[in-house]
């Protein structure tokens, strides 16, 4: 159980970035029609719910590779693209193309340009993604849930087994504090390695439109090659929503907007959209808050505020399915009872999505020229005058697209749900589960018309979001 997985997440890393390099590339080097919509599309899976993933390459690929290991990977890798390409690419697009034109009059081979000066420069980026992309993989519940079968469990798997099925408590405390030793080292790596690094928005970012038929070629290419790779398994969700064994129809999407209940339910699926809804919100305003009270500190604190960064990103070393664990062992007696209150799950969430929002916000504050408060200081500005006027403005953009991140976390999360979420109270990804694992394709059509929202909802998200980035400067 351990040796799986270790050795699926370093598969799954290795795999993910040769993936992924290619069209990391076009996106951080290039301009061109529909980018923006491209780096959407690519983002959208890792948004997703993991449990919808699976659902998707369940539907997508033959019978042979189900329930196997090939399946696993090629879904680990599908969804941890974006994480390649946000950064990694964010990195990249850093690197001014006068620097590989000097190279380049100096004799450099474009393969020694890329081993010489480009990937040293990218090393950083490359370690904090493996580091993300490891973690991720290895803390592996809804795909691994969907893919890989009993035979293939993790121990993030084995440790819901365990509380939920079996109600072994102990044993999966023991199983989830032996979880965290391993992704605290992991944790620990990615700090060390990234320490040091300014990811400064100061920094000029560099495209460029492709100008000759051979970049023409490898761009256009590259980037219809990756929409179409993204867009498959998302197109299979829908083509499965109106796919019934009476033929193509459109009886389970009937179903879900009339709010009929399905199943073993005790409520219409739709509900659980709008639950999930109102969750995202409370989850963006509790995670916008903290994080940005967090970032803040941490960026203009001492070398003290070290320890705030690393306990604000603990739980990105936390799997979900321990940090529901630990809620439910904590919050279950007394005045401290929250298992039946709502808010229980917008607290979990929050935790999931304060590093998203922390690491988002952090680069941008960092940015502010110290210049620029030192001058208001002379001139009589107080802390709270000079936050309001100069930092409030340049760093509004950065979070509400921490706010949009946190939400979208809030919509896709599901291992905390599996433990808190009631069915009075379901999330959208648990219902999607709980519909998936119910006999008749009609009831599973269902599962894929939630499915087919969450990505239609969260696509337009991730559009509104990017549209929050400032420009690109153009060499």
């Amino acid at each position: 159980m351990l040796w799986f997985s270790t050795w699926q997440a370093l598969a799954s890393t290795i795999i993910t970035l040769v993936v992924a390099f290619p069209s990391t590339y076009v996106l951080a080097r290039f301009r061109f029609p529909g980018k923006r919509m491209l780096l959407a599309l690519v983002t959208i899976p890792f948004v997703l719910p993991t449990v919808v993933v699976g659902a998707a390459f369940l539907a997508l690929l033959p019978d042979s590779l189900h329930r196997s290991i090939v399946a696993i990977l090629i879904a680990h890798t599908y969804f941890n693209i974006a994480v390649v390409v946000r950064i990694v690419g964010r990195r990249w697009e850093q690197i001014s193309p006068l620097l590989n034109d000097a190279a380049s009059t100096l004799g450099a081979s474009p393969s020694k340009i890329f081993r010489t000066l480009t990937l040293p420069t990218l090393s950083t980026a490359i370690r904090s993604a493996s580091a993300v992309i490891f973690l991720l993989c290895f803390t592996s519940y809804g795909i691994i849930r969907v893919l890989g079968g009993p035979a293939r469990a993790t121990l993030e798997v084995e440790i819901y087994s365990r509380a939920v099925q079996l109600g072994d408590f102990a044993g999966a405390a023991a199983l989830s504090l032996f979880q965290l030793v391993i992704l605290g080292l992991a944790m620990w790596w990615w700090i060390r390695s990234t320490r040091g690094s300014n990811d400064s928005a100061r920094i000029q970012m560099h495209a460029v439109v492709p100008q000759t038929l051979r970049q023409r070629v490898v761009v256009y290419g590259i980037s219809a090659t990756t929409a179409i790779v993204i867009a498959a398994p998302l197109a299979t969700v829908f083509i499965r929503s109106i796919s019934t064994s009476s033929g193509v129809n459109l009886d389970a999407w009937r179903l879900v907007f009339g709010n009929h209940v399905t199943g073993l339910g005790t409520r219409p699926p739709l509900a659980a959209f709008w639950t999930s809804l109102q969750y995202a919100i409370a989850t963006a305003v509790i995670a916008g808050v903290i994080g940005l009270a967090a970032a803040a500190a941490i960026a203009y604190g001492d070398r003290g505020t070290r320890l705030v960064e690393g306990l604000v990103m603990l739980p990105l070393a936390t799997s979900a399915v321990t940090l529901g664990l630990g809620l439910l062992i904590t919050f279950d007696s007394g005045i401290t009872d929250l298992r039946s209150r709502w808010i229980m799950i917008p607290i979990a969430h929050s935790l999931v999505a304060l590093p998203v929002v922390v690491r988002t916000m952090l680069p941008v504050i960092r940015s502010v020229p110290q210049g620029v408060r030192d001058a208001s200081a002379t001139l009589g500005a107080s802390w709270w005058q000079m936050w309001l006027t100069i930092d409030r403005s340049l760093i509004a953009r950065a979070w509400v697209t921490s706010l949009a991140f946190a939400g979208a976390i809030s919509l896709g999360e599901f291992g905390a749900s599996s433990f808190l979420t009631r069915r009075t109270s379901a999330t959208l990804p648990t219902e999607i589960a709980r519909l998936l694992g119910r006999p008749g394709d009609l009831v599973q059509a269902q599962a894929y018309v939630l499915a087919s929202l969450l990505i239609i909802f969260i696509g337009v998200s991730l559009l509104a979001v990017d549209g929050l980035r400032p420009d690109r400067v153009a060499v």
